[in-house]
This record gives C-alpha cells, sequence and structure tokens, in this order.
C-alpha cells in the first residue's frame, strides 16, 4: 500500500497520521513545504519525502510531484488538513487513484455548495448566499434578514467570522473582511452548538462521536475574556442528541462522503430541532482527536489509517469518559510571567487530569485570534458529565495566567 499524504509535518497534529499511516502498513510518501530534518523523529515514518517551493501551489505541486513519483504505482492520495483536500482530489483525478474526486469534495470545501446540496436532501439549513463584494454582501443581508454569520466560502475554525445584529456591525466586519475573496453571509441561528464527527468507510460511520462547544465556537472567538471549553459527550446516543446524529449522518449521504474522518457542526434549537452548519471531510483541529482518543481509550490517528487504507476498524468503541479541554488565554501582552491556581486544580483533580500543555514561564503569549490553543490547555476526563463539566469549568474559572513586557 503506497500513500501519498499531504504535509505530514503541518500542522503539528499531521505527524500523529502519519505515524498511523506506518503502523498499518502503508509505504508513505510524505509532500510539504518544510524540510526533511523539520519533521523531526517524524521522519522515521516515511518511505520518501519531496519538499516543494509552496504547498497551496495547487499546479506546481501535481506537476512535480507527479515527476517525482513516475514510474511508482501510488494506491491513496490523501491529506487531512483542510487547505489541501481539493489538492488531493485533483491528484486522484490525475492518476486514477480511489477516493473522492473534486467535485465531491468541493462540497465539503464550498460552503454555499455545502448548504445547497444539503438541503436538496431535505435537510434543515440555515438561509445562505455567496458574496464576492461589499454590494453583494449588502443584497445578501438585505434578502436573509438580520442576525446573521458572515465567514469566508472555504474558511475553517471560525477565523474571520462574524456574527452581526445589525448594519453598524455589518459594516465594522465589512471592514475588517478586506482580505477575504469570497464569503458565505447565514442566517444566525439561536441554540446550542455540538460537533458530529466521525470515521467512515464506504460512506458509513464506524465510529462517531459528539462534543458539545461551551460557549459556541463564534462567541469564544469575539471575547478574548473567556477560557473555551469543548467536552465530548460519552452518552452521546441519548434522546437530546439523536435528532444531530441522524441529521449528521444523513449529511455524510448527502454529500457523497467515502472514507476517512469527518467534522461536521450541528444547532440544537430551543425547540429541539438540529439545523446543520458545515462539515469538512478531514478530522477537527484543536486536538478534538485527542480528545476522542481519551473518550475510548483507543488510537484514531492509526484507525483512521486502518480505514482509509484497508477498509478496517478494530478498536473498541465503548465511550468510557466525557472528555473536556479548557482553553487558557493570558491577561496582559507580552511574555508568561507566572501562572495562578494551577497547583489547587491539581491538588483538587489530579487524578482526571490528563494533560496539562500551559505555554511555560518565559513563553511569548500567542495571538488568540489566530490559534485555537490560545495559551495552552488543560485536558480531563470523568465518567459522569457533570462532574467533567464541574472540573472544566472550574479551570476555566480558577485558573489565571499572566502576561507581561
Amino acid at each position: 500500500m503506497d500513500v501519498v499524504f499531504l504535509s505530514p509535518g503541518y500542522p503539528p497534529e499531521m505527524r500523529q497520521y502519519t505515524r498511523g499511516l506506518a503502523e498499518v502498513g502503508a509505504r508513505v510518501w510524505g509532500v510539504g513545504d518544510g524540510s526533511l530534518a523539520d519533521l523531526g523523529p517524524t521522519a522515521r515514518y516515511l518511505s520518501g519525502y519531496l519538499q516543494v517551493p509552496r504547498i497551496m501551489d495547487e499546479d506546481d505541486v501535481i506537476e512535480r510531484v507527479s515527476a517525482w513519483l513516475r514510474g511508482r504505482h501510488i494506491d491513496r492520495v490523501l491529506t487531512n488538513w483542510e487547505p489541501l483536500v481539493v489538492l488531493a482530489a485533483r491528484m486522484r483525478e490525475r492518476w486514477d487513484v480511489p477516493g473522492m474526486r473534486v467535485d465531491t469534495v468541493r462540497g465539503f470545501r464550498d460552503k454555499k455548495l455545502m448548504k445547497d446540496r444539503v438541503a436538496a436532501a431535505g435537510l434543515r439549513v440555515p438561509g445562505a448566499e455567496r458574496a464576492r463584494s461589499v454590494a453583494g454582501v449588502w443584497a445578501a443581508a438585505e434578502r436573509l434578514g438580520f442576525p446573521l454569520v458572515v465567514k469566508p466560502i472555504a474558511g475553517a475554525g471560525s477565523a474571520d467570522t462574524y456574527r452581526v445584529g445589525g448594519r453598524q456591525e455589518l459594516e465594522a466586519a465589512l471592514r475588517r473582511l478586506g482580505h477575504v475573496e469570497e464569503v458565505s453571509v447565514e442566517q444566525y441561528i439561536e441554540g446550542d452548538e455540538f460537533t458530529f464527527d466521525t470515521i467512515c468507510i464506504g460512506g458509513r460511520p464506524v465510529f462517531e462521536n459528539v462534543a458539545a462547544y461551551l460557549p459556541k465556537p463564534l462567541v469564544a472567538r469575539t471575547h478574548e475574556w473567556i477560557s473555551p471549553v469543548v467536552i465530548t459527550v460519552r452518552e452521546m446516543y441519548q434522546p437530546r442528541l439523536l435528532p444531530g446524529i441522524e441529521l449528521g449522518r444523513r449529511v455524510l449521504g448527502a454529500l457523497g462522503m467515502q472514507d476517512g474522518f469527518t467534522h461536521m457542526e450541528w444547532f440544537l434549537t430551543p425547540s429541539g430541532e438540529a439545523v446543520f452548519g458545515e462539515i469538512g471531510c478531514r478530522p477537527g483541529g484543536a486536538c478534538l482527536v485527542d480528545q476522542m482518543n481519551y473518550t475510548i481509550d483507543g488510537d484514531l490517528f492509526r484507525e483512521w489509517a486502518r480505514a482509509v487504507c484497508w477498509h478496517a476498524f478494530e478498536t473498541s468503541t465503548e465511550r468510557r469518559y466525557n472528555v473536556a479541554i479548557v482553553f487558557k488565554r493570558a491577561l496582559g501582552q507580552g511574555r508568561i510571567r507566572r501562572i495562578e491556581g494551577m497547583e489547587e486544580i491539581r491538588r483538587r483533580h489530579g487524578a482526571w487530569i490528563v494533560e496539562e500543555r500551559l505555554l511555560p514561564i518565559g513563553s511569548p503569549r500567542r495571538n488568540w485570534k489566530q490559534t485555537l490553543l490560545s495559551d495552552g490547555y488543560v485536558i480531563l476526563r470523568h465518567p459522569e458529565w457533570s462532574e467533567a463539566h464541574r472540573m472544566a469549568f472550574e479551570v476555566a474559572a480558577d485558573v489565571t495566567m499572566h502576561a507581561s513586557a
């Protein structure tokens, strides 16, 4: 099994998928714009590596990789990084390799096309229009009405995404979106927000997950003082969440999913209706796969590889824990100078903490607008939802990171 894996070293979690591919017996041919030395220990999982000048230059990458692989049979072309899913599909078409083609993948990448296809299957989606100009955004706003969400048509991770409640807020959002070529203008849905994550084989989920966003990502990305919390739900097949799970399964069919990870976001309205948000044919970021691993005590990096290479899935899917991740944002600017409250959290809940990755003292503070990981995170788990929820919000409230010049 010879696999071309795009960008095996970036984002950093791609190194885990590279490992997974090698561990299920694939020969992994990596392609990226970083150096082989930058991969560090991950390089040992590769059978070969091609460094390209610009991984986002699709035409150039296809020509370079085609020349590099000339005479070698390739069985799969894979990536788990959102910006490269169309490139991977183009390579599959170029070399007639099994897997989803460009038209299918665009349904997971283009938010307006995505919603059109989901709506055509009779599923509930917010009203949405695409716009390539300021005038186009205003025209869409007039037709859809406020409140609205304005986001990049091919974005990810809530970046450059704004809730606008009226004309003044839309004017402010448009000033910030000048660098974005095309946006989706969508109706804002009131309600709680969840994920529906899967690993699929032939479009059928062999693993499913639901996680709760606390608060919604759009709110968390708007207010710097918030410590965002995400919790995987151990008892995910409870009546309250079943409408979202059923919606997610039907979305997979509507969009023609085949093999691999999917990450969907959906809304549960106060009336109990499940409303589609968006979906990608790749895993969720910001350590969500790590959370799912802690939920089942498994290795989904490896099981994803087994699914896409061999159409098999071997780990248990028994859900043992609710797993919470708490992202922390430092107060002030400059370097991290002190961290308060973490020792007490360890004393109270140390048995349930599985990872503690706060930036060490002296580290430069990160730009919270540009990274979901903020200035680090704490992951904890518990079999009972109420306990996992309580502990997570104690971390959110009682741990404070301070930065200064």
